[in-house]
């Protein structure tokens, strides 16, 4: 016999995920630190960024990562119908970079960029870049779950900018 599961309060805020709490669900996501990237593609008006905290890897081999652009942006079509895109991992100290790809941002307005073989914008000095090919898009809720197979990839030393409770930051190690 199993002894029932005791639950305390720990000054949990406690509720069911619906259209009337969306805020504290919100607020419960924002707990969980996440990365910053800006995933780049070139669409038929030329290129476009977007700053992301969705990405993921995915799996090792083959090698693939994932985003979620939200249906809601001006851009999601753009990049849910884009062959091909890049995703740049943000250092620490590229928060003006993060700002530069936000809505009403200056996206690559004045703005010195590369291009890779598959004609994606990228970025230089990221602290690791994946460029992808768009292996498949699925439907999640709000946002569409874009899967990229990576062609390349490139990384350097530097700390990771990092987004939690509606903040950027910097990753600190506990000792």
């Amino acid at each position: 016999m199993t002894s029932p599961i005791n639950v305390q309060d720990h000054g949990e805020h406690r509720f069911v995920p619906d259209a009337a709490n969306t805020r504290s669900f919100r607020t419960a996501l924002g707990t969980f630190p996440t990365g910053i990237t800006v995933v780049t593609a070139q669409s038929p008006a030329g290129p476009i960024g977007m700053t992301v905290n969705s990405f993921s890897s995915v799996s090792l081999d083959p090698p693939l990562i994932l985003w979620s652009p939200a249906k809601t942006s001006s851009r999601h079509d753009l990049f849910a119908n884009a062959t091909h895109f890049a995703i740049h991992v943000l250092a620490a100290e590229q928060g003006d970079l993060s700002s530069r790809f936000t809505r009403g941002g200056l996206g690559f307005d004045e703005f010195s960029w590369d291009e890779n073989p598959e004609g994606v914008p990228i970025i230089a000095g990221t602290l690791s870049r994946f460029e992808c090919e768009r292996a498949s898009v699925y439907d999640g809720g709000d946002h569409s779950i874009l899967l990229g197979r990576v062609l390349r990839a490139a990384h350097r030393e530097g700390e990771p900018l990092c987004f939690a409770r509606g903040a950027l930051g910097r990753f600190a190690l506990v000792s």
